[in-house]
């Protein structure tokens, strides 16, 4: 059975922020599990602790559907270089610390990425970008959705897809169209 599993970015991020309530159930009513859950460490989000949450705690693998907002997003491509995921949705995702110390801290980018591991270990990857997001140049998810041959969907005036965008019903149809 299918389930979605809802990663919230850092900075204190928690599964209530943003459009999480909405979409979660919104994919609740398509018969789909879906979980939202608080990560630990929230302010830094390190693959240290994120990435053996989502392999211990949640249990992602190859029928989950992986939906990372911002450093979620990061999160959601690392998993997917080393563990098989039925798909994920990318949403305000960068590649790069951006000259950020927080994001130097994290540990995802220690290392190169592994385009093609990422692209081989799902079925399908979304990209969702914004023309006026305050903290990722579009070039980001841009370079990204290339990398990994993914559906990209430019979304103009949608900032980093915050609490400014309550819902996403993008973001659904999205997976409705996948599920079938």
């Amino acid at each position: 059975m299918k389930k979605v599993i809802l990663i919230h970015g850092n900075g204190g991020g928690t599964g209530h922020d943003h459009w999480f309530p909405d979409v979660k159930k919104e994919i609740e009513k398509l018969g789909i599990a879906c979980l939202a859950p608080d990560f630990p460490d929230s302010e830094l989000a390190r693959a240290k602790y994120w990435l053996p949450y989502l392999e211990n705690e949640l249990q992602a693998d190859e029928d989950t559907i992986l939906v990372g907002h911002s450093s979620g997003a990061v999160a959601a491509m690392r998993y997917a270089e080393a563990h098989k995921i039925f798909g994920s949705i990318l949403v305000a995702a960068y590649y790069t610390d951006l000259g950020y110390e927080d994001e130097k801290k994290s540990g995802y980018f220690d290392r190169p990425w592994h385009w093609e591991d990422i692209k081989e270990n799902q079925r399908w990857t979304v990209v969702f970008a914004s023309n006026d997001d305050p903290y990722i140049p579009i070039e980001q998810p841009e370079f990204i959705a290339s990398q990994l041959g993914a559906e990209p969907h430019k979304l103009p005036g949608r900032g980093h897809f915050g609490s400014d965008a309550p819902v996403f019903p993008e973001l659904v149809d999205v997976i409705k169209d996948h599920m079938k």
